[in-house]
């Protein structure tokens, strides 16, 4: 259901993770929220770090601001990001490195090349026992960013298909991954329902992975099929809460992890199979290869769809000028008022920093000026850019 962006035409966002401040140098490492909050250096600096990052957000003229993935641990080409469950919940154990038969076909990649370092390297539990819920604190995460914000938080989350490519059984409670993924869904579930419960009403499920599958195995295979159950399953009883849906082609330091990165397999599946409000796609990076499927129901499209109109993989900052030109080319395709304008990923997982992030993000709410200015919408003010507000200022030479 739409609750946020009901009313709001073209409003910006970005996808969710942001670059941890240099000083923002503890991590949870598997520790519960409550227990970390109770050392006074960590309550302090994450408390500080929230409000820096919202800040920024807020900053550059957000229309919905993230809690910046601040949560997860400072680690390696961003593990965290699946990690943070895993070690949590119960029927895992330890941190290996995964066995070469296990990992995924679409995550080999040869000797010398980023890929093969993070995915050789990344270590993980192994499933042991029955997986079950135990608290993540998303609701308590929730609570922290938004009384520290002045628009709506939007709470992102791994989904829990992609944590499975990454776990070895060594128990019979479990004869397939199928049976590891569905735990891990119902296990998820229950943690969404009550950051549902303390209030949240936009949630985002982060990379299903029904584009990659359907790439590989097509979309009416089995495999493909049991994924859009497993999803949801996960997202069950949601139905008050406006839900995003996330997909881009892999974010680990900012790396691609797939060639074939095309959505038509996928289209239908995220459009019609999958339960949600809202599909954000990567687009700039891709050079909006694919946007044209989005023009078959223009206007009628039964979710809204989220653009990536800069990308988290490139150094140079985005011109509002560029952002505005992408924004026009989506329009070609996708009703002004189905249109969400965000960041292809988002800006952590260690490959970006924040200037680079921040400003970004100002090109992303100064570009989507330009269109709105140009459809008689209104404008969202962008502290940063207001000439008065520069912090460096070259005072005029007297006459």
């Amino acid at each position: 259901m739409l609750t946020i962006t009901k009313d709001l035409v073209l409003p910006t966002t970005v996808t969710g993770s942001w670059p941890r401040p240099r000083w923002f140098d503890m991590s949870m490492q598997g520790r519960s929220l409550d227990t970390c909050m109770m050392d006074t250096r960590y309550r302090e600096l994450f408390g500080d770090a929230l409000t820096t990052v919202i800040g920024d957000e807020e900053r550059a003229g957000l229309d919905i601001v993230t809690h910046g993935d601040l949560h997860c641990d400072d680690d390696m080409a961003g593990r965290s990001w699946h990690h943070y469950p895993l070690q949590r919940w119960a029927g895992f154990e330890g941190d290996y490195l995964q066995s070469e038969e296990t990992r995924s076909p679409w995550l080999r990649y040869p000797p010398g090349t980023l890929l093969n370092e993070i995915y050789t390297g990344w270590r993980w539990p192994r499933v042991v026992d029955k997986i079950q819920h135990r608290s993540l604190d998303y609701a308590k995460i929730w609570r922290l960013a938004q009384v520290r914000a002045g628009k709506p938080v939007k709470f992102g989350t791994c989904c829990s298909q992609v944590m499975g490519l990454f776990l070895d059984i060594h128990t019979d409670k479990y004869t397939d991954h199928r049976q590891v993924i569905w735990d891990m869904a119902e296990a998820m579930n229950k943690e969404l329902l009550a950051l549902k419960a303390a209030g949240c009403k936009l949630i985002q499920i982060e990379e299903p992975t029904l584009h990659f599958w359907a790439n590989t195995y097509g979309a009416n295979s089995d495999e493909v099929k049991f994924m859009v159950e497993a999803y949801n399953r996960e997202v069950q009883g949601l139905e008050e809460v406006e839900l995003w849906i996330h997909t881009c082609w892999g974010n680990p330091n900012m790396q691609r992890v797939i060639d074939n990165d095309s959505y038509a397999a996928s289209f239908d599946l995220y459009m019609n199979a999958l339960r949600g409000d809202v599909w954000t796609v990567e687009m700039t990076d891709r050079q909006f290869r694919d946007i044209e499927l989005f023009g078959q129901m223009k206007g009628r499209l039964p979710k809204k769809v989220a653009i990536g109109v800069v990308s988290h993989r490139t150094l140079q900052v985005d011109r509002p000028e560029e952002v505005a030109a992408r924004i026009r080319k989506a329009l070609q395709y996708i009703a002004p008022e189905q249109l969400i304008i965000t960041s292809d990923c988002g800006f952590g997982r260690q490959g970006c920093n924040r200037d680079i992030a921040f400003f970004k993000t100002t090109a992303i709410v100064q570009g989507t000026n330009i269109v709105r200015r140009e459809l008689g919408l209104p404008e969202s003010y962008v502290p940063a850019a207001n000439p008065l507000l520069q912090t460096d200022i070259v005072a005029k030479r007297a006459l």
